[in-house]
């Protein structure tokens, strides 16, 4: 008895390594996959237009600094040079995402923590703004800027960040399970007002939630393209995905090389605030749909 327990433990033990096994090669197969894209845009933008066109390599080159210049002096001639259109898309995604977490995170934390009698419907209206696609409300949104003087700005593309339905939903679920109430009653019994305990007690334990939807709401402002092209109409103003989109210009089309260095000045940005925030989105994931 004693030895086939020992041996069922043995065959336990090697299915368990077998499929660690499995499970780490099927992680390398779609990391590979998911990176070597961007790798061939940057190899890519290292080299000149008659090489791209022979066919992919893996090796860089040496013309990035040429790309570089003349996509640069290119750049002068559509209304907006590139690190102006970088500065712009900048101005909008930050601000946009500041406000789209913190305030999303105070809607959640004021329907979680109060109750009162239009709680659930309360939830519900925000939850069904979701199904609303931005198409549908564009030329409202639009007439309603003119009136009130805010089209052409940059306003309206930051404001609007405050009401973030799906940003809510997540900080609402994460919030079910890493915050006890019990520590802001016990903040309420010590003095301490609302506004205070929000920014001083549950901020810091929202942090990992946080900062998973930072990255979220940072690309999809970045990579905004659809609401800048209605509302701003001065290209000095343009954003760099608009940027992007005078690259299929004939200016523009006739160079590989710099078509790849511009998008990947485009997407620089981006991997910047994905690789300084990515440890958090394990932690938030796992700890707002875990229940205790």
């Amino acid at each position: 008895m004693a030895k086939q327990a020992n041996d069922g433990q043995q065959s336990y033990s090697a299915w368990i390594h077998t499929q660690k096994v499995i499970r780490t090669i099927v992680c390398v197969i779609l990391c590979f996959l998911s990176i070597i894209p961007f790798y061939i845009m940057i190899v890519n933008a290292t080299r000149d237009t008659h090489a791209i066109e022979r066919g992919l390599s893996i090796i860089p080159s040496t013309y990035f600094g040429r790309n570089l210049s003349l996509l640069l002096e290119k750049s002068q001639g559509i209304g907006a040079p590139l690190w102006k259109c970088m500065f712009n898309s900048c101005l909008i995604s930050v601000p946009a995402t500041l406000l789209q977490v913190y305030f999303s995170t105070f809607t959640a934390y004021g329907i979680t923590v109060y109750n009162f009698k239009l709680k659930n419907f309360a939830s519900s209206f925000i939850m069904a703004i979701m199904m609303i696609p931005a198409q549908v409300s564009i030329i409202g949104f639009m007439q309603f800027m003119m009136t009130i003087g805010l089209y052409n700005t940059y306003l309206p593309l930051i404001i609007p960040a405050v009401a973030a339905p799906s940003t809510y939903y997540f900080m609402r679920q994460y919030m079910a399970q890493a915050l006890s109430l019990e520590i802001v009653e016990a903040a309420r019994i010590d003095g301490s007002g609302e506004f205070k305990t929000f920014n001083t007690i549950v901020l810091p334990l929202m942090k990992p939630a946080m900062a998973t939807q930072a990255i979220f709401a940072f690309i999809a402002s970045w990579n905004n393209l659809f609401t800048p092209s209605m509302i701003l109409i001065d290209k000095s103003k343009n954003t760099l995905p608009m940027f992007v989109q005078t690259l299929r210009s004939e200016q523009f089309r006739a160079d590989y090389g710099m078509i790849y260095l511009g998008l990947f000045v485009t997407v620089l940005p981006i991997f910047v605030v994905y690789f300084a925030l990515s440890k958090y989105i394990i932690a938030g994931v796992a700890l707002g749909g875990v229940k205790e």
